[in-house]
């Protein structure tokens, strides 16, 4: 696909300006059918960047037309984060931002964007 964007089914992902960008066509109610389709995703065609270690930003926002969803946007944030576990990086702990949405879009369809912040390990007090 142009732009760098791998495809697979309903998914689809890049890395782009220091992020990566995952898209997931489609909406449901339920949270559960996400883990599992990213995941395969990652498993099956994902040939981009690796784990890292360092602590994360994740932004989730999920665009719908009409009305919006009846969806727990906690439920699907810990389904997406548990299926790029060992992809985006190596543990969910290491999210140190996470910005969950819901917002109209132009079409039905999940967004993600992951941003490493820095590369200070986990467990580490913060000194600003």
């Amino acid at each position: 696909m142009s732009d760098g964007w791998t495809q697979h089914g309903k998914v689809r992902a890049r890395e782009f300006e220091g992020a990566m960008e995952v898209e997931v066509d489609g909406l449901t109610t339920q949270a559960k059918y996400y883990k599992p389709l990213i995941y395969e995703f990652f498993r099956k065609v994902w040939r981009g960047s690796r784990p890292a270690w360092g602590e994360f930003a994740v932004e989730i926002r999920m665009e719908y037309l009409g009305e919006p969803p009846w969806i727990d946007l906690d439920n699907l944030a810990k389904a997406i984060l548990d299926a790029i576990k060992g992809y985006a990086f190596h543990d969910d702990a290491q999210v140190a931002r996470l910005l969950v949405e819901r917002a109209p879009g132009e079409r039905e369809r999940i967004v993600l964007t992951i941003r490493k912040l820095s590369d200070r390990p986990m467990g580490r007090a913060f000194h600003p």
